[in-house]
């Protein structure tokens, strides 16, 4: 080894890649890459979201249709195979509410919670939610446990 062939540690020195813009000695000077005039070429351009070149774009080409009930009230349906399998995978005993479903991830905080019938429930459970359909109610108390509305 002598100081003709000294070279740097494999990875150490990272390629910089190009220059653009730093004068016309570089290769890459006047219009910096951008080609010449139009919005493109501009400093602060960005395209506007769903922009197609001035085509009139899809969300403008397709009609609007039917309406959005400002008062209408969503509710987070849970079914009853779901609730017997919190009691099979021993995550609860003998109380659900609002708490438990929020710890196991069932519900948000901001929900509301609607009990449904699909399934069928074993387990005897004190089940807490804001409404409950007919079916879901039945086979809860047919288990021996109670209902309660919030």
């Amino acid at each position: 080894m002598d100081l003709s062939n000294l070279k740097p540690a494999e990875g150490s020195v990272k390629n910089q890649g190009k220059r653009i813009g730093r004068g016309q000695g570089s290769g890459k000077g006047g219009t910096a890459t951008r080609g010449h005039k139009g919005a493109k070429s501009r400093s602060g351009y960005s395209k506007k979201l769903g922009f197609e070149g001035g085509q009139m774009p899809l969300q403008r080409r397709v009609p609007k249709f039917g309406f959005t009930n400002i008062n209408r009230i969503e509710h987070q349906g849970i079914n009853l195979d779901t609730l017997q399998q919190l009691v099979d995978d021993k995550k609860v005993k003998d109380t659900v509410n609002f708490e438990t479903l929020f710890t196991t991830g069932l519900v948000g905080k901001n929900d509301l919670v609607k009990i449904m019938g699909r399934g069928e429930l074993k387990a005897k459970l004190k089940v807490s939610a804001h409404k409950f359909t007919a079916s879901a109610k039945a086979a809860i108390e047919a288990a021996g446990g109670e209902a309660v509305t919030l």
